[in-house]
């Protein structure tokens, strides 16, 4: 992350004051001062060391559709930005702001598996088990920072055009903790790779990242799928050269994405907002008067599935109004045909768990 002289002299105390106390932190979670609770279950862990945009929410759909056939998958997350407060079990009928936008996308497109959102873990996993006694297994959604629940796995993602040995900390980079956290990752991915990245390519990040024996380290990158309408989910569209796309944006990195429209489709404009963003009524009118402006044919406003979660709550608007907004499926795949040894790892783990 490049930074001139002036902003990185004045933010650089600021940096190290945070490290210090991140540092402390662990320092008294590793000498037991604070106290981290472990479970007779065995708990996944997918987070990261930066501020967002590593991909969690893709990798954890693919842990849950590689899993659940062999053992009673469930999610719990804290529900960031959500409304509501404390233990809940999020229902399909719930919205981005009593659940979360990323469980709310977890529960709809996964009906059958428990999705919960609790700010505590360590409170929330026994009331899951309280009331999904069948649970097997529980994936956190972004805990590699809450110490307070022991995972059994820790799975790190770091994005390949920002990896954490390149980020600092926070406010002078994007960085939560210090760099040497990830030497509590069991499993390191790389994530939003280029797809022709070159096996010399990765030995260098390999290098770079420096992991430990017993570390193992996967590249992923993103595969696209053809656009729905976010109010029904048969009406789908077919990206190409004849389409004209506005994007609605409310995620923490749109560059990967752009990248991919813009190699196939016409993007018109970017319509961008902070992350997790709540729309606010004022913005469905800009919203309207950018599509009634557009004078285009096959003109039509795109999304991410997250932030579809969070449109949703303007849904009598957007139909009153008929503005077409289609969201774009993601998921994830693996370089080097290496899904099935990822897969594995995660299931001797499993297997091999004990209390």
């Amino acid at each position: 992350m490049k930074r001139n002289i002036i902003s990185y002299i004045l933010l650089l105390p600021f940096s190290l004051l945070y490290g210090a106390a991140i540092s402390l932190r662990n320092i008294f979670y590793e000498a037991g001062l604070l106290k981290s609770t472990s479970f007779s279950l065995p708990v996944i862990n997918v987070g990261n060391l930066s501020l967002g945009g590593t991909g969690k929410t893709p990798h954890i759909e693919y842990l849950i559709t590689a899993l659940s056939d062999y053992i009673n998958v469930a999610t719990l997350s804290r529900g960031y930005k959500r409304k509501s407060k404390g233990f809940r079990l999020v229902r399909t009928e719930d919205n981005a702001a009593v659940a979360g936008d990323e469980p709310l996308q977890f529960k709809r497109k996964f009906p059958h598996i428990p999705v919960a959102v609790s700010e505590s873990r360590n409170i929330g996993i026994p009331m899951m088990l309280k009331q999904h006694p069948q649970i097997q297994t529980i994936l956190l959604d972004d805990a590699f920072q809450h110490r307070s629940v022991v995972p059994g796995l820790n799975v790190l993602l770091t994005p390949y055009d920002e990896p954490f040995y390149e980020d600092y900390l926070m406010p002078l980079g994007r960085l939560r903790e210090p760099r040497l956290a990830y030497e509590r990752a069991d499993i390191i991915i790389v994530s939003k790779c280029p797809a022709s990245l070159s096996q010399e390519e990765q030995q260098t990040v390999i290098k770079k990242i420096n992991p430990l024996p017993r570390q193992k380290i996967f590249f992923t990158k993103y595969q696209y799928h053809d656009p729905y309408f976010i109010h029904d989910k048969n009406v789908k569209i077919k990206l190409d050269e004849s389409s004209h796309v506005v994007l609605i944006s409310a995620i923490a990195k749109v560059d990967y994405l752009l990248h991919f429209l813009e190699g196939i489709t016409n993007v018109e404009n970017v319509v961008k907002f902070e992350d997790h963003h709540y729309f606010t009524d004022l913005e469905l009118d800009q919203f309207k008067k950018i599509y009634d402006n557009i004078g285009i044919d096959n003109a039509f406003f795109l999304t991410t599935e997250k932030d579809a979660m969070r449109l949703d709550l303007h849904k009598d608007f957007l139909m009153k109004h008929n503005i077409p907004i289609f969201a774009l499926p993601v998921e994830v795949a693996f370089l080097n045909d290496e899904a099935e040894a990822f897969e594995e790892a995660v299931k001797a783990f499993l297997i091999e768990f004990k209390v």
